[in-house]
């Protein structure tokens, strides 16, 4: 240690003792929760909040340390070893105790039991660690994921081939290109197995959480849902629309993702005659977001997803304490830990998850090139939150682009809307697909699925047979 390391004060993974306390469970819950996360350092001979150097004499100091390292090994369980040093600072003799993370969780003390004497950081403190916690850290020490438990139920081969053939039918449907189409390959049963989805046993094929989840049980977690507002001002005083969204949990994202561009601002991007849609907030982040905080919630603890719209922001609410590994600022440089693996692997599958660890960094590159004040990120203890910043009055960012705001975009060179260009062109052939007329009308395929969604929400279209055959019905009188 030095001086400037001791000036910078106590943090998620450092924490200051003048003494050792007569009662050790004092520094002991501490050293247990830096095992049960990240690791830490414990400093003792250091006053807290004023950072003053205090130290112990040659005759005390290795008293202190047997002390210490009496208590750590008669009171904790599983055992932990820590690494215990003297160093001098200022002339002064100190204690150093480094803990590193611990690889078999949950770490607690033996008089509490696991249930009550297990210990986490939160914020910078030391914190008794609720039940749905102490059960993640369980599933931590057996290197298994909530997602991955296996269920009683059991499934088909030709429910699994159903099951499939929707994963592999959504991600088609979010491919903006005939290659990315080529690209993707038919899910399988083996695949599921694989990500630990399905779990064999006796000859049966068990479904597990994450497969529970993925087909849109919603049964068996009534939480699992998200749960979307639009809000008058900027606080939660006042809503002005809701909605809740449930089934499959890719789907949720989804609708969550059109419920927001329903509700931000949006105008046109001008490219020489072209013009293009163009929203106030990055669309890409927004799903990030979205799909963050379903893919890595902890689906252990109480609550529902929460995206909510407000006059100066986006926030989005995560159920689930933030991993102890990690740390806002690791968030922020994209240190990434995945909490539920066989979820996360369908994601990736999906292309709603691209690439770990890239999320966060490149929603704040996103910001920045909108124009927008850098995202919020806060960890609240049982939940985590991000908030994406609106520019004020309704802006919409001027990125590289002249921004107008008509009331109906329109297509280039024609003079008419983009919404009667797409309904001529389904008219013209019923069987087009999202895909073609993006292409035809030179516009985003996110602009026509979020338009069509509107229509076929209202009646106004429909859809007959399925996504490779079927085509599609124009109510004029919806």
């Amino acid at each position: 240690m030095t001086l400037e390391e001791i000036y910078g004060g106590e943090s998620d993974n450092v924490e200051f003792k003048e003494d050792i306390p007569s009662k050790s469970e004092k520094y002991l819950k501490t050293i247990i929760a830096f095992a049960n996360g990240g690791g830490g350092k414990v400093i003792f001979g250091v006053e807290n909040l004023t950072w003053a150097v205090k130290g112990f004499s040659k005759e005390e100091i290795f008293l202190k340390m047997d002390a210490i390292t009496n208590a750590i090994y008669d009171s904790c369980e599983p055992l932990i070893t820590p690494d215990i040093s003297i160093q001098e600072v200022d002339g002064k003799q100190i204690i150093v105790l480094e803990v590193a993370s611990g690889m078999q969780r949950p770490y607690f003390l033996k008089k509490e039991g696991i249930e009550k004497g297990t210990y986490v950081r939160v914020a910078g403190t030391t914190r008794r660690a609720e039940s749905t916690k102490v059960r993640e850290l369980i599933l931590e020490g057996s290197n298994r994921s909530f997602d991955q438990l296996v269920r009683p139920e059991t499934v088909s081969d030709e429910e699994i081939s159903v099951f499939c053939d929707k994963l592999y039918k959504h991600a088609l449907s979010l491919c903006e290109t005939e290659q990315e189409r080529k690209n993707v390959k038919q899910l399988t049963k083996n695949q599921l197995l694989s990500w630990r989805l399905l779990i064999e046993q006796n000859g049966m094929a068990h479904l597990t959480n994450g497969y529970a989840l993925l087909d849109g049980r919603n049964d068996l977690f009534p939480d699992a849902v998200v749960q979307c507002a639009l809000f008058k001002g900027n606080d939660r005083t006042v809503f002005i629309s809701r909605k809740e969204f449930s089934g499959p949990i890719y789907e949720q994202i989804s609708s969550a993702w059109d419920f927001v561009l329903q509700h931000i601002n949006m105008g046109t991007k001008i490219n020489g005659l072209a013009r293009e849609d163009i929203y106030e907030l990055p669309v890409a982040t927004i799903r990030e977001m979205i799909a963050n905080a379903v893919c890595h919630r902890s689906y252990l603890a109480q609550g529902k997803v929460q995206v909510a719209i407000f006059d100066d922001r986006l926030e989005v609410t995560s159920p689930g304490m933030l991993d102890n590994d990690l740390s806002i600022e690791k968030l922020k440089e994209g240190l990434s830990k995945i909490r539920n693996r066989g979820i996360a692997s369908a994601f990736s599958y999906l292309k709603i998850i691209e690439a770990w660890g890239s999320g966060i960094p490149r929603m704040f590159n996103e910001a920045k090139a909108y124009g927008l004040p850098p995202p919020q990120l806060i960890d609240m203890g049982n939940d985590f939150r991000v908030n994406l910043f609106r520019l004020p009055n309704g802006q919409l960012p001027t990125r590289n682009a002249t921004i107008e705001q008509p009331t109906q975009t329109e297509s280039e060179g024609t003079g008419a809307s983009l919404e009667e260009n797409l309904l001529q062109a389904i008219r013209n052939n019923s069987k087009i697909t999202q895909m073609e007329l993006a292409q035809r009308l030179n516009v985003p395929v996110l602009t026509v699925k979020r338009r069509m969604k509107v229509w076929q929400d209202s009646g106004k279209l429909s859809r007959i047979g399925n996504n490779r055959r079927g085509e599609w019905v124009i109510n004029d009188k919806g």
